[in-house]
């Protein structure tokens, strides 16, 4: 199987922050820990680490998870990478089981958590044990560990009702869902931590990530790979709403990237903080869908392109998202390497050659 790379620099361009972060990881091994590494997110930063050299422990209980994500990996790097790889099938919910995944450890790289807007309103207290109980267990573990800095997944759905545009980091709404409150009380925990221990943490709020391997089965897949399913399969797509519903949608090359700038990040002020990562960049469903179909027709011109079906708005959901990510770049040196067309191209490329599983 053809493999993917989503988290190499670009050629031929001035160094970026980026490439020079990668340069420094080639030349000195750290010990990392991935929480939710058989996760969509998870498994990319996996693959990223352990071409660069890193030794890496995941962490990860295989509820939301896949071991063909790892599969993937491993098939990827090869076995002599792979041998700097060690698997704890665990639940963050376990603060021994943090205590253990935290021993020499340098950096944690924290994805595990229970997403999905909608399932968070169906199982508000599994949601609030995972990603909040779970969430200080890491920190705890981490801080009795010695860990250098806690780097985790926080989320755009922080802004809530807020609805002025672009967002910008110090200015939140009201959470609209159980997740959001959850992702919000993360940024709270580890601002107490900086505070109280001097701990050191970066939250990185993720828009809409999308990519290679994220999965597209289940009531609470994302809209892309739903969609790209969707159409392999010549069924229509479902929009929620008028389809004007807007999205900064984020390749996950663009979040691999931001999450070694911050573990990484030495500038004055960089520490302690939390940054929007996305593309800088808003499209709306029906947008969304044309450039889906025009990019499925360029590899597919024999499948049909389906006009979508409507259906009613979905309750916690933003109307609109557009990130600001001038903080990003000023203090971490994030600059997005993937728009969304060329994001997209290299999703469609994964999900057409996974298409007996797919579909």
């Amino acid at each position: 199987m053809e493999t993917v790379s989503t988290h190499g620099g670009e050629h031929g361009l001035p160094e970026s922050a980026y490439q020079r972060v990668r340069e420094r990881l080639e030349g000195q091994r750290h010990h990392w820990l991935i929480t939710g590494v058989a996760g969509f997110i998870g498994s990319h930063l996996l693959e990223a680490l352990l071409e660069l050299g890193q030794q890496v422990t995941g962490m990860d209980n295989f509820l939301t998870g896949h071991a063909h994500n790892l599969d993937q990996v491993r098939d990827s790097v090869g076995p002599h990478a792979w041998e700097r790889f060690r698997l704890l099938q665990a639940d963050i919910r376990d603060p021994a089981a943090c205590q253990q995944a935290c021993t020499q450890v340098d950096f944690v790289l924290h994805q595990a958590a229970l997403g999905s807007v909608q399932r968070s309103i169906e199982q508000p207290q599994l949601c609030n044990d995972i990603n909040i109980g779970g969430f200080l267990n890491v920190l705890t573990a981490a801080r009795a560990a010695g860990v250098r800095r806690v780097v985790y997944a926080a989320s755009s759905a922080t802004y809530g009702d807020h609805t002025a545009l672009p967002k910008v980091e110090h200015v939140i709404g009201q959470p609209l869902s159980p997740y959001a409150l959850t992702k919000y009380v993360n940024e709270l925990y580890a601002g107490v931590c900086a505070r109280c221990y001097g701990q050191e943490a970066i939250g990185l709020r993720y828009f809409n990530v999308y990519g290679p391997r994220q999965d597209p089965a289940g009531a609470y897949a994302a809209v892309i790979p739903q969609w790209i399913t969707a159409m392999l399969a010549c069924r229509p797509v479902q929009i929620n709403g008028d389809g004007e519903t807007s999205r900064d949608f984020c390749y996950v090359g663009n979040v691999v990237q931001a999450n070694l700038l911050a573990a990484l990040a030495e500038q004055a002020g960089a520490v302690n903080e939390v940054y929007n990562v996305a593309a800088n960049s808003r499209t709306s469903l029906n947008e969304l869908h044309r450039l889906l179909s025009e990019l499925l027709a360029e590899r597919r011109p024999d499948l049909p392109v389906l006009a979508p079906q409507y259906r009613a708005f979905r309750a916690g959901d933003v109307r609109h998202s557009h990130a600001d990510i001038d903080k990003a770049g000023r203090l971490l040196g994030y600059a997005p390497t993937h728009d969304l067309r060329r994001g997209l191209r290299l999703a469609l490329r994964w999900y057409l050659r996974q298409r007996p599983v797919a579909a």
